[in-house]
């Protein structure tokens, strides 16, 4: 039997999305609670605001789409949200509350701006998909992900190798957060890019200094 984890362990789900772009910046958000709002955040929180409607379910025919789905796996110790889980008729699906037949669940996450060449994206979505295999007691193969600036949607397969992907990322996250260490990473170019770079960057830099100081100390003594 696999380890299950204690729902007061449970870590957020979207921060498998930070962790794989930035384990520093995940660390700063999810450990020490710093937080910073700049367009791509702000833009991006209005796309799920409209997508996590949890009052909003449409149904039409074959296809019953359900948005803002509380989610949870005990084994891979996270919970969350689907943006927007799309349940087709099939006779591979599972049984619904209140729906006659079966249902496969497909879930689709939104996301602003075009597909990254990174995998945080994708590794979001197979979390996702993790969590409801073990609620419904089911397999999804693959979801969704729909980008704002093309508007369209990109299909995902839920391989093995991104499944293990997620799990050793998250056991990584959890062992992290149990120490509550934020790891030190270089400056790139896509730190740019990050909410937090005034915050994250600094001090980074500043760490440089103290440690280029203390070997050119010890130069001297030799």
């Amino acid at each position: 039997m696999s380890y299950q984890y204690q729902e007061d362990d449970y870590l957020q789900l979207s921060g498998l999305q930070h962790f794989c772009f930035c384990r520093r910046q995940w660390a700063l958000i999810h450990i020490e609670n710093q937080w910073a709002e700049n367009y791509r955040t702000v833009d991006g929180e209005l796309m799920h605001e409209n997508a996590h409607n949890a009052d909003f379910q449409e149904s039409r025919g074959d296809l019953l789409i359900v948005r803002g789905l509380a989610i949870h796996s005990a084994r891979l110790g996270v919970s969350g949200q689907c943006d927007v889980v799309e349940f087709r008729r099939s006779p591979d699906g599972v049984s619904l509350r209140k729906r006659e037949g079966l249902w496969q669940p497909y879930p689709i996450e939104y996301k602003r701006g075009k597909p990254k060449e990174g995998l945080e994206d994708k590794l979001q979505l197979c979390g996702q998909a993790m969590c409801l295999e073990e609620m419904l007691c089911c397999a999804i193969p693959e979801g969704a992900l729909y980008y704002g600036e093309p508007r369209r949607r990109l299909t995902v397969s839920f391989t093995q190798e991104l499944r293990g992907q997620v799990q050793s990322s998250l056991e990584e996250m959890h062992d992290l957060y149990q120490k509550r260490y934020t790891p030190k990473v270089k400056p790139t170019k896509s730190c740019n890019a990050c909410s937090l770079k005034d915050i994250c960057v600094p001090k980074l830099l500043r760490a440089k200094k103290v440690a280029d100081y203390l070997s050119k100390a010890m130069e001297e003594l030799q």
